[in-house]
């Protein structure tokens, strides 16, 4: 059965999309079309271009997240060279890394720019902080001057992933701006859930069957934010950014179609993940999958 899918943020959590997708491949469920947010947007590009589950869990599995800090060569004392590449650059990693292997794998299946896809087939949420918007990539880079379908898929993914402060941002020159460039950033920023991509405008039901995959419980058992201190203030200030543009778009009768997968244990920014963790979030994919498979109807 041909599906469309939605695949949320959350750094390190995403193994349990690797679960999830899993029991959609047992199933005999095909995503015809898909969309996701900075990890959501890695996962979506990978399905789309080809992987099977078990393909992304090896990718994910060998992967060194700490190739992707990518620092700037500098002869500065290095705690100094931090600050300074934070306050000129942006950000403390390049993010050319990501981006690199990100090209290597879809290009690995025949996907460079998103010519190569059927149209429509990926959509990838990115944050313009130039202009206070948020982006639906590619459709929205015809606003900038540019093609579309020339645009590199790796280079919208890479987008949709750059943390504010943590990689820099990816600059997209308007032609109609007088060469000042578009500061692009992290999609979660605006939309970490972009369940309403595929939603009829007047109806606002799906066009066709469609599935999302959340990694936190569902919204009646979302845990309140703690806030002691100023630390913890910022932290429910980013998640309140990153989630209050979608639960506008997720009722009751929406929310019957979303996995909610309850990720609490993990940060996103776990990067040292033990086997253990990493088979957890797995069996937690697939249990949730199961579930919500047995009792959904479309």
């Amino acid at each position: 059965m041909k599906i469309d899918g939605v695949f949320a943020g959350g750094g390190v959590k995403a193994f349990a999309f690797v679960g999830a997708l899993q029991v959609m491949e047992e199933e005999g469920y095909v995503f015809e079309r898909l969309a996701g947010t900075s990890a959501g947007s890695i996962v979506a590009a990978l399905i789309k271009v080809g992987y099977s589950s078990e393909e992304i869990f090896t990718m994910l599995d060998d992967l060194d997240v700490e190739s992707f800090k990518d620092e700037r060569m500098s002869f500065l004392p290095f705690s100094l060279a931090k600050w300074v590449h934070m306050y000129f650059r942006l950000g403390l990693y390049k993010g050319n890394a990501l981006e690199s292997w990100l090209k290597t794998v879809l290009e690995a299946k025949g996907v460079r720019t998103f010519g190569d896809l059927p149209k429509g087939s990926l959509r990838i949420i990115a944050s313009d902080l130039s202009k206070g918007k948020l982006l639906v990539l590619p459709d929205d880079l015809r606003q900038y001057g540019v093609i579309p379908e020339k645009f590199p898929v790796a280079r919208a993914v890479r987008m949709s992933c750059s943390i504010p402060f943590f990689f820099e941002p990816v600059k997209i020159y308007d032609r109609a701006s007088a060469g000042k460039p578009s500061y692009i950033v992290d999609g979660g920023i605006l939309s970490n859930f972009p369940m309403w991509l595929f939603m009829d405008g007047n109806t606002k039901r799906w066009k066709r069957p469609a599935i999302g995959f959340q990694l936190t419980p569902e919204l009646s058992e979302m845990p309140a934010n703690k806030i002691n201190n100023a630390v913890e203030m910022f932290r429910a200030l980013f998640e309140t950014m990153s989630s209050a543009h979608d639960i506008r778009y997720i009722d009751q009768d929406h929310a019957r179609n979303i996995v909610f997968i309850p990720v609490l244990d993990v940060k996103a920014t776990d990067f040292e993940l033990t086997e253990k963790q990493k088979e957890n979030l797995i069996v937690l994919g697939r249990e949730e999958t199961n579930f919500f498979l047995k009792n959904w109807s479309y």
